[in-house]
């Protein structure tokens, strides 16, 4: 199983890989309990790992180096249901972080998916491809995305065509 698959749905706790995308859902099995189901795009939202990022009080950094801030410490994980205890161990693990942007409950979100990484021996990295576009991508080289119409021969024919004369029906009176 990689990271890069893995996706966060609105809705429903814990992680999921995603298996299958349909355009009107996907297919995911469970970390935890390792079930498959269809999650509709109709009710839930995806959010893949990879995309999420972390307010901090420079830049924000992406979730995947709060991850190896934690895995490098070593200490143990917090209760997650202590909002105290996750809070000072994050003041510990990652003190960038900006505490008054990011909630208690995302912190704790965190905690509990780290903890589901951790159980499932999931190695915690970016794709290569991902931070090649990010390097690779320089600020003049973005192209516009506007689009100017053109008329067609056919639709100018059209415009200087005689109007037609649409009969009606007449009143009788």
């Amino acid at each position: 199983m990689e990271y890069n698959k893995l996706v966060a749905v609105t809705g429903l706790s814990g992680l999921f890989e995603l298996i299958s995308s349909k355009s009107d859902g996907g297919i995911v099995r469970s970390l935890e309990d390792k079930s498959s189901k269809f999650v509709s795009n109709r009710l839930h939202q995806f959010s893949h790992l990879e995309s999420i990022e972390v307010f901090t009080n420079d830049e924000n950094v992406n979730l995947t180096e709060v991850f190896l801030a934690m895995k490098t410490n070593g200490s143990s994980l917090p209760d997650a249901n202590n909002a105290k205890d996750v809070k000072s161990y994050f003041e510990k693990v990652y003190p960038s972080m900006d505490f008054e942007r990011v909630y208690s409950s995302d912190m704790k979100k965190m905690v509990k998916w780290f903890d589901i990484l951790s159980k499932n021996n999931i190695e915690i990295k970016l794709s290569e491809s991902k931070g090649e576009e990010v390097l690779n991508e320089a600020p003049s080289e973005k192209k516009s995305t506007a689009s100017v119409k053109t008329a067609t021969p056919k639709a100018a024919a059209v415009k200087n065509a005689p109007a037609k004369k649409i009969n009606t029906p007449r009143k009788m009176a």
